[in-house]
């Protein structure tokens, strides 16, 4: 599990259904929710 910042919840916390991405850049990320409010996160670089 990874820690992300869930901005509508405004704390640190462990995402679900997590994915690794790529974005435009190139640049390694990794998306998935935020598991109290269902919230998309954002993780540069995991």
């Amino acid at each position: 599990m990874t820690k992300a910042y869930c901005v509508k919840c405004r704390a640190m916390r462990d995402m679900v259904d997590e994915q690794d991405v790529v974005m435009k850049n190139g640049k390694k990320a990794k998306k998935g929710k935020c598991p109290v409010c269902g919230t998309t996160m954002f993780k540069i670089g995991g």
